[in-house]
């Protein structure tokens, strides 16, 4: 814990102090290499947290995409931006929080208000349009978080929003890549299910719970495994490919959390 507050004080405060007036800048006019800064600060965040990433596969860069992924802790957010350069899609809430939505702003990130039906088809044309312009836009799939121990069904609807507003926006396909993310060792040892209360995000828990455990807990062995992209074309069926995905991410999770080889991948960290 001293190691993490000294980091915090004569690393990343320091850091945010000289990058955050640079990134408001860049990202305000679309500045090409807006996305290195974020990558930067995730990077000190993954250190900061105590995780290491492990990446297996490669996500798709230069052609429109829609990344799909399981979601279990805000601290997926933090080990995917360190490693790719995406977009990511968030509940309208995320704006509000104090900081967090300030950061998340920073990276471009997508809001969608799930109260509001209508807001979907806006959010839908936004996504459209970073993808057409070759930007990778990923969706937590199951529209909530969960511990990590399974897969909860993907939702299809905003996949079919993406889908027709690529059309709009000038795009004839885009590809789906599948992401697993998978907590496997914890301060070395597997992940046991009562260790996961430590790791997720638990909706039973307070805000003040859940971050304390998070930040005072110990080092995290995270593995990203970016899937085949599937091409997603107007004529496709949304429920049929989001499906696919849903359970490719499924079975690798099984598969990272019983500690099995995926020997379709190439580790690199």
């Amino acid at each position: 814990m001293i190691f993490r507050a000294i980091f915090f004080l004569f690393v990343y405060v320091p850091f945010m102090l000289v990058a955050i007036p640079v990134q408001v800048v860049l990202a305000r006019f679309g500045v090409p290499g807006w996305t290195l800064i974020p990558k930067i600060f995730h990077r000190l965040g993954a250190a900061f947290l105590g995780m290491r990433v492990t990446v297996l596969g490669t996500p798709a860069r230069g052609r429109p995409t829609l990344i799909v992924s399981n979601h279990i802790s805000w601290t997926d957010i933090v080990a995917v931006g360190s490693v790719a350069d995406v977009t990511f899609v968030a509940k309208q809430e995320v704006r509000r929080w104090p900081f967090v939505g300030f950061m998340a702003s920073l990276q471009r990130t997508l809001y969608v208000d799930r109260t509001r039906r209508s807001d979907a088809h806006r959010s839908s044309r936004e996504m459209g349009r970073r993808m057409a312009a070759g930007g990778p836009v990923l969706l937590f799939a199951e529209g909530q978080s969960d511990v990590g121990t399974h897969v909860l069904p993907f939702r299809s609807a905003l996949v079919g929003a993406a889908q027709h507003a690529l059309v709009e926006a000038g795009a004839d396909e885009v590809l789906l890549q599948p992401l697993t993310i998978a907590y496997t060792r914890l301060q070395g040892l597997p992940v046991s299910r009562t260790d996961r209360s430590l790791i997720a995000w638990i909706r039973s828990k307070s805000v003040k719970e859940n971050l304390l455990e998070i930040l005072t807990g110990g080092m995290k062995d995270v593995t990203l495994a970016f899937g085949t992209p599937h091409v997603l074309t107007e004529a496709s069926s949304r429920k049929v490919i989001t499906r696919q995905a849903e359970d490719e991410v499924r079975r690798r999770l099984v598969a990272l959390n019983r500690g099995l080889p995926l020997p379709e991948f190439e580790a690199r960290v």
